[in-house]
């Protein structure tokens, strides 16, 4: 078996609901009564296992965001963002110190380009017995232009893409950075939302622990490259820098006033 490949069960796959396209679709996660497999709660905030694992040799969980279905990252008060990534983080590394398991993912998808089937909000935790997702994975993955940095946390975007086009990366090597952290991917969100490339309509999250850091990958998804999909080649932007000015307007007072209006 190739350990650095997932299979895919495609008898489960089919059965899988989808609400992204088809939005009149019933939302089994509003359907709370009838919610199984409960794994951890804290308020609206829901673990539990996916009633659809698709993945074969793996414990496949989802993380309920909110109650709300129309709710999002871009939408939550700074307190229930907060009280998400402090729930999800803690979650996603207790389990990683599973000795069943060779790694852990924490990850999302947003909107019709993510990869995702379901319109309300959540995450997933997955557990990969033979999987080791680190060996994928380079530090210059992770490094590039700087947009924010302090003794507590970086935001650059990627320099080195994993897929490219424009990859943020979000640092921190303290757990107890985690509020900061989550002011910093909900700021994040809303740039790619609202002003990257005049709006993206789909967003990934991905989480990594790598040398002791604590790292949020956020990916603005458009249709993938032909060069990446035929031949593993990534492309980074040449407007980096202007990207970065951008970004960076995302941080001051006044223009997180326009973003809380035009996000309400």
């Amino acid at each position: 078996m190739d350990t650095q490949q997932l299979y895919f069960l495609n008898d489960i796959g089919k059965q899988k609901p989808e609400s992204i396209r088809n939005r009149s679709a019933a939302c089994p996660f509003c359907d709370k009564e009838h919610l199984t497999d409960i794994l951890a709660t804290d308020g609206s905030i829901i673990w539990l296992k996916n009633k659809f694992p698709t993945l074969q040799d793996t414990f496949q969980t989802v993380l309920i965001e909110t109650d709300n279905c129309e709710d999002h990252i871009a939408t939550y008060t700074e307190e229930h963002m907060r009280k998400l990534m402090q729930f999800s983080i803690q979650h996603w590394l207790h389990l990683q110190k599973n000795e069943e398991f060779a790694s852990v993912i924490l990850y999302k998808n947003h909107g019709p380009f993510s990869g995702g089937s379901l319109h309300h909000a959540h995450m997933q935790i997955i557990g990969m017995k033979y999987v080791d997702y680190l060996e994928n994975m380079e530090e210059e993955n992770f490094q590039g232009v700087i947009v924010q940095k302090n003794e507590r946390i970086e935001l650059n975007i990627s320099e080195r893409p994993i897929i490219g086009f424009t990859e943020f990366n979000i640092i921190i090597d303290n757990i107890s950075y985690i509020d900061e952290m989550a002011n910093y991917i909900q700021q994040t969100v809303r740039y790619v939302l609202i002003d990257f490339h005049k709006g993206c309509s789909s967003y990934n999250l991905f989480f990594y622990y790598l040398n002791g850091k604590i790292i949020c990958k956020v990916v603005p998804r458009f249709v993938v490259s032909p060069l990446y999909v035929g031949y593993k080649i990534p492309q980074v932007s040449t407007k980096l820098e202007e990207v970065k000015i951008q970004l960076t307007q995302y941080f001051t007072k006044e223009k997180d006033e326009i973003i809380h209006k035009k996000t309400e």
